[in-house]
């Protein structure tokens, strides 16, 4: 049997009937631990708005004295850090969705009990979330959704029918066996997964990325999946691992570089999104290293000399490129000078260089994944329905084509070969080369920092042993960062 303690700010005083011993945090802190005392679970009503508070403090010294307690400390930053206002709200989005039948207002939460049935699911999941014995919840309505934030709250803080009520549910709470503190499987580092909900083609689906952070599990990292929204402190991760499209002058590349400045395990790390989000910088780079690829120009004008020099390099039709671009966006076929024309007009509004390449038509295109210079699959996509991309983006229906999936013993050597020198001139991270093969030759079409990873695609051969290998990565790099 555990004792039960309710420690507050001031003054011991009961609060009520049939509950708890009620003490002083002063009395907590000279007299505790006790020689032979019973197991001890220690509820915190102290004010722990403010770090290093009597409240903060109390919680710190119950787990120091293997008191179960409720607020933990874990509990009490979150609640403090995850903040949008120095009041100490916190963005409840991922539980906002459920709350549709919700009105505007304000309601007090006392042991995940609310007042409202209507309320009760939500309330139930916050005390899951942010386990404390009083919660304010301010719900807003906007646009026909709903907007949660959570407000912590003091025993000290409460109106007289607030305690009475509290006190109600106090004597409840006591009574049952806690979940809360129940010691879970430790893990050794956490690792944020930045995902963006409502992106259109992300690099992986939504199964690909449960499976992430299940492998994320077996190597003794815990995965929490988040959109840029609820990434309010990436401090407070070990790893980073970008499953959203990147891109410059994006918060995805700023993210990566807040992170590798912090010492933060980061895939995509910035340099590979620096330089795999510029097509301009991988020609230069493929072409001073002899990597073979397509016949390319860089130009930078669009006036009539610069058409006809255009014209006297590559047969119609061929290819404009905006060195920015992913799943085959800004990537354009002319066939005709006025084509050409009016596509330069369009590229040169948003760049100052244009990549011009010749078009070879194949029924596929191969993607070699690469992680630190080791090829981990390899796909064969192909073309969309009538389009001679592997991605339709004015397709209603068949936006992209099939593939195939095969283990990366049955690529071509030449391919395989073209894969991993290309990758090795960008980095050490996690790529999907993309590249056209004829008459046993590979061309390189570029290298990108993000490759799709999506369940029954990438993973259709090696299954979950793909997500171990890149949780594996991981798993290496953080041992060796040394903490």
């Amino acid at each position: 049997m555990y004792k039960t303690l309710i420690v507050v700010d001031g003054h011991d005083e009961a609060l009520g009937d049939d509950l708890p011993e009620t003490i002083s945090f002063e009395k907590y802190l000279r007299r505790y631990p006790k020689r032979d005392e019973p197991k001890t679970r220690i509820i915190n009503l102290c004010d722990t708005t403010h770090y290093l508070s009597k409240g903060y403090y109390c919680s710190l010294l119950a787990e120091a004295r293997n008191h179960s307690v409720l607020p933990s400390v874990k509990t009490i930053n979150e609640l403090r850090t995850k903040s949008l206002e120095k009041e100490g709200y916190a963005p409840l989005a991922s539980i906002a969705s459920e709350s549709a039948d919700i009105p505007s207002g304000e309601f007090w939460l006392y042991f995940g009990k609310a007042a409202i049935p209507a309320l009760q699911k939500v309330a139930t999941k916050l005390f899951g979330v942010y386990p404390a014995p009083i919660l304010k919840l301010v719900v807003r309505r906007r646009d026909d959704k709903s907007e949660l934030q959570v407000i912590r709250y003091s025993y000290a803080s409460l109106n007289e029918q607030q305690r009475s009520d509290f006190s109600e549910a106090l004597r409840d709470f006591t009574k049952t066996v806690w979940r809360i503190g129940a010691r879970k499987k430790r893990y050794r580092w956490d690792m944020a997964v930045l995902v963006d909900p409502s992106e259109k083609v992300p690099p992986s689906n939504k199964e690909a990325i449960a499976r992430f952070v299940k492998a994320a599990a077996k190597q003794g990292i815990l995965a929490e999946v988040v959109s840029q929204q609820q990434l309010q402190n990436i401090d407070h991760y070990d790893a980073l691992f970008i499953r959203e499209t990147t891109a410059i002058d994006h918060y995805t590349y700023r993210l990566a570089c807040q992170a590798e400045n912090s010492g933060i395990v980061v895939m995509d790390d910035p340099t590979s999104i620096l330089r795999c989000c510029n097509k301009i910088y991988l020609h230069d780079a493929f072409s001073y290293q002899g990597v073979s690829g397509l016949k390319t120009e860089i130009i930078s004008d669009g006036d009539s000399d610069a058409v006809e020099k255009l014209e006297s390099q590559f047969a119609y039709p061929f290819v404009l490129k905006m060195p920015e671009g992913s799943f085959s966006k800004g990537v354009y076929k002319v066939t005709n000078r006025d084509e050409l024309q009016q596509r330069l007009v369009d590229i040169f509004k948003f760049s100052d260089l244009v990549l011009a390449q010749e078009y070879m038509y194949t029924d596929f295109d191969w993607r070699i994944g690469v992680l630190n210079g080791r090829a981990i699959y390899a796909c064969r996509y192909m073309m969309a329905r009538n389009h001679w991309q592997i991605y339709n983006h004015d397709a209603k229906r068949f936006f992209s084509g099939g593939f195939e999936t095969l283990p990366t013993f049955e690529v071509p050597k030449s391919v395989l070969d073209a894969a991993l020198r290309s990758a090795s001139i960008v980095g050490d991270g996690l790529y999907g080369v993309d590249i056209k093969q004829k008459d046993n030759h590979a061309y390189v079409l570029e290298v990108n920092d993000n490759p799709s990873i999506d369940h029954k695609v990438e993973d259709a051969y090696l299954g979950d042993e793909l997500y171990m290998q890149i949780m594996g990565e991981f798993h290496r790099r953080l041992e060796a960062r040394g903490r």
